[in-house]
């Protein structure tokens, strides 16, 4: 297996499509961290913004709720370290901004946090296929660990007997569960992109000049989930066939 030019192979499409997409994440973000808003307003200000126009209330830095809605948990806005990791946690409802975003005035940083709060939309509005990967997501992560060192147990330790040909199975079966957390992912993500620009241009926080570049960091960013996506989907058929055989 390790030596299979048709493994090979694909951890190196893997490789160079996630060299790829990062670089051009991080570039186009970049570009656009350089690009001041025609209204200045920092990252965390336009999710304040957008959550609100979406009638959910905000907790503030001291604790205060900026408005009440019937049923709906507060989302709170929080600065976390480092750059890119930027996310919404649904477990404690908190937008989670860079650094780099958080409290700074640039297209990419309007972009990507109006991004996140689309994520808080969907749960607020319990958006089915963020529901699909919520529940997805614990046998995914545990798929992802665990699987390839079923399959190699199956391979070399118990080869050619049935207990072999059961952890390989098992294995596969696990690596498609996050394969299939992966491909929910997409629509999540296309989603909550989608929803970002309508709040970008309904809300007023970027002029029309500046939407189609907030669109161009929106989309680079997409690109590393569907590459992901496309080396896990040809990693699984790889596993399926050497099963097979």
């Amino acid at each position: 297996m390790i030596f299979d030019p048709l493994f090979i192979a694909i951890m190196v499409v893997g490789m160079v499509l996630g060299g790829l997409t990062q670089w051009y994440i991080k570039s186009t973000f970049k570009k656009y961290s350089k690009k001041p808003l025609a209204r200045p307003m920092t990252g965390a200000q336009v999710a304040a913004r957008t959550l609100q126009k979406n009638s959910l209330p905000v907790v503030d830095s001291s604790g205060n709720v900026s408005q009440t809605a019937f049923g709906k948990r507060p989302v709170s806005i929080r600065s976390v370290p480092g750059k890119l990791t930027d996310h919404f946690d649904p477990r404690s409802n908190t937008v989670g901004l860079s650094d780099s975003v958080y409290g700074a005035d640039s297209i990419s940083a309007a972009a990507v946090a109006a991004h996140e709060v689309g994520h808080a939309v969907q749960t607020a509005q319990a958006y089915l296929p963020i529901r699909i990967r919520s529940a997805l997501a614990p046998v995914a992560s545990f798929g992802s660990s665990i699987s390839i060192w079923l399959i190699i147990a199956g391979l070399f330790l118990f080869g050619g007997t049935a207990l072999g040909m059961n952890l390989m199975w098992l294995g596969v079966a696990l690596f498609a569960s996050a394969v299939l957390f992966q491909l929910v992912t997409l629509p999540v993500e296309f989603d909550a992109s989608r929803r970002a620009m309508i709040y970008l241009r309904e809300t007023g926080v970027l002029t029309a000049d500046e939407l189609p570049k907030a669109r161009k960091v929106l989309t680079a960013a997409a690109l590393t989930y569907v590459a992901a996506a496309l080396v896990a989907v040809l990693q699984l058929m790889y596993w399926l066939a050497l099963a097979r055989d």
